[in-house]
């Protein structure tokens, strides 16, 4: 059996995606080594600030990327300007959809991103060569559906309350998902955001906020740095 250690030296995997989070959970491990370095040769890392808006609605789909960190909000526009943010991305999650032609909503950075993007193109001719890749993405696009779905009864169905615990478990949980005993994470969104997020008023959430950090399920340093001592009180909150 050959134990040689595949390194940077002598890997098949480009050295860009030796480290790359999105290689291993996301839509490139169902790439073989040869189609990551397919990949690779198209692939352009970029960082922005949060607040850049990423992708307009209605904006043509040309290509495609992988969050490899920070937090990205997905929103609607309507006619008179209002805005309702219906989701959130984080590392190693997929941005865009494959075998549309058109985005369907507003992508902005909600907080710091790094993103690797690639052509549309190159990624639809490694799905005709790699099925694996397709049910990948296909996987992924039932996830998101799924959590949506469950976001649909925290909207419907919880108190104010049940919903800021809610989303602050939905942020410890990705953003620091490895934590045994505590979880600590910057807020990727302004009170105004997370109000609009869960159809509360700014000043309901941070009611419940302090309600929370009173009842020492949560500390909060800077009005943005959160800290939970223990997830398990967080679930409860949340009513999980």
């Amino acid at each position: 059996m050959n134990t040689e250690r595949l390194d940077i030296h002598n890997s098949d995997v480009p050295a860009l995606c030796l480290s790359c989070e999105a290689r291993h959970k996301g839509v490139c491990g169902a790439l073989t080594p040869s189609q990551l370095q397919t990949l690779a040769k198209h692939t352009t890392r970029r960082e922005y600030p949060a607040g850049t808006v990423l992708l307009r609605e209605a904006d043509p789909v040309d290509s495609h990327a992988n969050i490899m960190r920070g937090v990205v909000k997905l929103s609607k526009v309507l006619a008179d300007g209002r805005q309702q943010i219906v989701g959130l991305q984080f590392a190693p999650d997929f941005l865009g959809r494959p075998m549309t032609s058109e985005n369907a909503m507003t992508v902005e950075a909600a907080s710091n991103v790094q993103i690797c993007g690639f052509p549309k193109s190159t990624l639809d001719r490694l799905m005709t060569e790699n099925p694996g890749l397709e049910h990948r993405l296909l996987s992924q696009t039932l996830k998101e559906l799924d959590e949506a779905r469950e976001w649909m009864v925290t909207l419907g169905r919880k108190t104010a309350a049940e919903k800021v615990a809610s989303f602050l478990y939905l942020i410890a949980s990705h953003i620091d998902p490895k934590a045994d005993h505590t979880a600590a994470f910057e807020l990727p969104l302004s009170r105004s955001d997370i109000a609009d997020f869960l159809g509360l008023t700014t000043e309901t959430v941070s009611r419940q906020m302090t309600r929370l950090r009173r009842e020492g399920v949560i500390t909060i340093k800077n009005r943005r740095l959160i800290t939970v001592p223990d997830p398990e009180r967080l679930i409860e909150s949340a009513g999980n």
